[in-house]
């Protein structure tokens, strides 16, 4: 093929290649300025004493749980007067683990049995070396929820593999079932063996606030799937509400006081109440879901229910407000995008695209009165709701990516951060495979590393 001949096609490969140095470029700036940041987190809690080592605290989290119990864990090690450092995983690698003498993994599970996000640098490239860690000394507090298949899948497999690399338990793996608060005792007991901590306090999650249902509204009817609710809960009088776009809350229903269902808050606090966005699931026995029935169908208007508002900084704005936003979801996963975008709103911010999926637009175009709003104001700069039954082939959100590759490209050159909100299966695979098809897995793992991919998916 003479390419001299044809000038548009020398251009357009040019101008390919150009967005790709530049998405390499902002990138590695991105990492860089994590690591400093992660490298600055780790030291806060390091006495300044020489000759011992620092006892390391390790956490991944997906939505902020393991990483609160983790800095618990360190400042009660710092106060007993063992040097510490807490690490997030990404910043681990085989020099860390070779220099390390005593470790602890604090770590979560989602999906079934998957590693979170911030996980994957460290299973790639640390545990695919099988580095040789005779001399380490570790233990494991695994997170996780017992109504799935692999439960605490993934710290069980980081239990087997630090075995197998030669490790020596300090003791055996503690597991935590949706927040047991048992289970933290267990852990806070087994840690008193390597520290003084029998004065001090075991981590207790904050609080159960009552709160009330003021609002509930289903808008999708008519939909073929299953109803979708829009509800409304007010703080307690006199109580402060305060929490950040991207954030959750934990409901505690009656039936299963022990085992709260976590939901993406899709307001913001200016707006003054809770807002969420509850599926009506269906068991096999044809009853509803224990949590979605009962805020969807069984509390009573201006009934109280138990919830607290659980902070979960993997989802929130953080570094990247002030970045162009791609807001990729479907379903109920577009309350964690239309906080953002309430955010954005509000702050004047215009550079987001929304990419989201649902069924038929006719039953199915969730909060379409906000969506056209922000789009007639310019908060949108790009929409493409992608309804999947509404022509012969079915078509979802990654294909529309694809579809739409040379855009996200020059997105992501202008340092675009990506949030995902919404199913585990199908969409968030399928959307994470399209942008390493984009972008290539190098720049999507950085750009995890970096912060600038987050998702909240389930």
């Amino acid at each position: 093929m003479n390419w001299s001949a044809d000038p548009v096609r020398l251009w357009s490969a040019a101008a390919i290649v150009a967005v790709y140095l530049v998405m390499c470029v902002v990138i590695w700036l991105g990492v860089r300025r994590q690591q400093l940041h992660d490298r600055a987190e780790a030291a806060k809690l390091v006495p300044a004493r020489d000759g011992a080592a620092p006892i390391l605290v390790v956490f991944a989290t997906q939505t902020g749980y393991a990483e609160e119990l983790a800095w618990h864990t360190g400042k009660l090690l710092h106060t007993a007067g063992e040097p510490v450092q807490v690490l997030p995983m990404r910043s681990v690698d085989t020099a860390t683990l070779a220099n390390a003498q005593r470790a602890l993994f604090i770590v979560s599970t989602y999906g079934e049995g998957d590693p979170p996000d911030m996980a994957a640098p460290f299973v790639n490239r640390v545990m695919q070396a099988d580095p040789d860690l005779p001399h380490l000394q570790y233990a494991v507090l695994a997170l996780g929820d017992e109504s799935y298949v692999n439960y605490c899948g993934f710290g069980r497999m980081l239990d087997a593999w630090l075995a197998g690399r030669g490790a020596k338990t300090l003791f055996e793996r503690v597991e935590v079932n949706s927040a047991d608060a048992h289970a933290i005792t267990r852990w806070h007991h087994q840690l008193s063996h390597i520290a003084n901590l029998d004065d001090m306090p075991v981590w207790q999650a904050p609080d159960w606030q009552h709160w009330t249902l003021q609002a509930r509204e289903q808008i999708n009817t008519g939909s073929s799937g299953r109803p979708v609710f829009h509800i409304e809960l007010q703080a307690p009088a006199g109580e402060a509400a305060d929490w950040e776009s991207g954030d959750l809350v934990q409901v505690s229903a009656p039936a299963e006081p022990d085992h709260p269902r976590e939901y993406s808050i899709g307001s913001v606090a200016a707006d003054g109440r809770v807002h969420l966005l509850v599926r009506q699931e269906l068991r096999e026995d044809g009853t509803l879901g224990v949590a979605s029935g009962w805020l969807t169908h069984g509390l009573a208007l201006a009934g109280e229910l138990k919830m607290r508002l659980r902070p979960h900084r993997n989802f929130r704005l953080e570094d990247n407000i002030g970045k162009p936003l791609i807001l990729i979801g479907n379903g109920t996963g577009l309350a964690g995008l239309r906080s953002h975008l309430k955010a954005r709103a509000a702050a004047g911010q215009k550079d987001n695209w929304l990419v989201f999926g649902e069924r038929n637009a006719a039953h199915d175009y969730l909060y379409r009165a906000d969506i056209e709003s922000w789009r007639q104001q310019g908060i949108l700069a790009d929409v493409d709701m992608v309804f999947s039954r509404d022509q012969p082939e079915k078509v979802y959100v990654q294909d529309r990516l694809l579809a739409k590759a040379d855009e996200v490209r020059q997105w992501l050159a202008r340092g675009a951060a990506v949030y995902v909100c919404g199913s585990l299966e199908g969409m968030a695979g399928g959307v994470d495979a399209a942008l390493r098809t984009i972008a290539t897995d190098d720049i999507m793992d950085a750009m995890a590393a970096e912060g600038r991919y987050r998702r909240d998916v389930y």
